[in-house]
């Protein structure tokens, strides 16, 4: 019972921070906009967070171990959420620059390679004490309450920003971050050896192919999902609708995903987990490229519905992955690496998204971004299927030499 208390405080403080995230999303780029008038600048927070997130295999790895429990997470929370207000009171001051947003942003970055990883290896290590396959399950179930943020997240967001609140939002998200870190204070860690120190990265990776192989293509997804969020944003300033088209792909993209969500342990259980992976974010890439085509709140919405669906099944695909593939310390790391990779893709597409979308135009990214993915999925998904084709063949050859012997 007392584990999953915890686990559903670690949810509910989690979703609560991520929907406020989704305000975020909606507003950062339009109070950068207005303030700068720089669209490059859209995506400097986001893109100077990549750097400490890219470069904390080798700062963090002791620190990440540190943040195992609720109380180590408030502190990380608390930190975050100042560089997050740092942001509203620069505009509300009228301070606001290029040098700040990178100043909060590498702040941000600290926080997320140390908070997110560290939710998430509680989290895991909960569902441990929980009871047999329940890690892999609170995974994909933290992965679902994120996604119902998406739902509402941009909604509420849209009509704050018509309504004249922009920089309220960004109050919000910092306001968030630091209460749903607070509400883990009761949650203990579990006690470890001394010297029982969790392996590198690069360790946990020894021996795990699919690992790599899953990082490669949730990666590539994560640097090029800056084509959806600030795309669609620049797309409905640049129409007279600010807000209006980030707002219909995030809820259908929300919609989908949580729907997705609802069968996705079912599904895993299955289809094999990586060909599974590699056909998903296939899905996602021609979805985004479609949407570059087909500009329309509408259709936007419809295809970042199917865009959810399709990342929801990829993400449970590769937790099922490492779940399966590892325990205990190991699984730590490699829990920590993926959040590695998926901060510092995203952080990575976002700092070079703005100067990409301000030269060719906000849909011509979405088209180049989408085949850009589904190309890795495809090699990836290629990839696999050779090296089991090959399994296939050697084990009946073998059995043709059993049989001459």
């Amino acid at each position: 019972m007392r584990a999953r208390g915890e686990a559903l405080v670690l949810l509910a403080g989690g979703g609560l921070a991520d929907l406020a995230y989704r305000f975020t999303q909606v507003a950062l780029p339009l109070v950068v906009l207005q303030e700068t008038g720089s669209v490059a600048a859209t995506g400097l927070v986001g893109g100077a967070a990549g750097v400490p997130v890219l470069l904390s295999p080798w700062w963090a790895r002791r620190a990440r171990q540190w943040v195992d429990s609720g109380p180590r997470l408030a502190v990380i929370a608390m930190v975050s959420a100042i560089a997050l207000a740092m942001v509203p009171a620069a505009a509300a001051l009228g301070w606001l620059s290029p040098w700040l947003l990178v100043v909060s942003g590498l702040l941000l970055g600290c926080g997320d390679a140390l908070g997110s990883p560290g939710r998430t290896a509680l989290l895991a290590d909960i569902g441990d004490r929980w009871g047999a396959g329940k890690a892999v399950a609170l995974l994909t179930w933290q992965d679902g309450v994120r996604r119902v943020g998406m739902v509402v997240g941009p909604i509420i967001a849209a009509l704050a920003v018509a309504a004249g609140v922009t920089n309220g939002l960004l109050w919000i998200e910092a306001g968030a971050v630091l209460a749903a870190g607070l509400a883990g204070l009761g949650i203990r860690g579990e006690a470890r050896a001394e010297g029982g120190a969790a392996p590198s990265i690069r360790a946990g990776l020894v021996g795990r192919r699919e690992v790599r192989l899953g990082w490669v293509v949730r990666g590539t997804g994560c640097v090029t999902w800056f084509a959806f969020t600030l795309g669609l944003s620049v797309v409905g300033a640049e129409r007279g609708e600010p807000g209006v088209y980030v707002a219909a792909g995030m809820s259908g993209y929300g919609v989908g995903a949580v729907a997705g969500t609802l069968v996705a342990l079912r599904v895993v259980r299955r289809v094999a987990p990586m060909p599974l992976a590699s056909g998903a974010w296939a899905v996602v890439g021609l979805c985004w490229a479609g949407m570059g085509i087909w500009t329309s709140p509408p259709s936007v919405a419809v295809l970042a519905g199917l865009a959810g669906v399709a990342v929801v099944w990829g993400i449970a695909a590769i937790s099922a992955v490492i779940t399966r593939s590892s325990a205990g310390a190991d699984r730590r790391a490699l829990l920590s690496g993926q959040s590695v990779v998926v901060n510092a893709g995203s952080s990575a597409g976002l700092l070079a998204g703005g100067p990409i979308i301000a030269a060719v135009g906000a849909e011509n990214t979405l088209i180049g971004a989408g085949l850009l993915t589904t190309l890795v999925a495809g090699a990836v998904g290629w990839s696999v299927s050779g090296r089991r084709r090959e399994g296939a063949s050697g084990g009946r050859e073998q059995e043709m030499v059993v049989g001459d012997r």
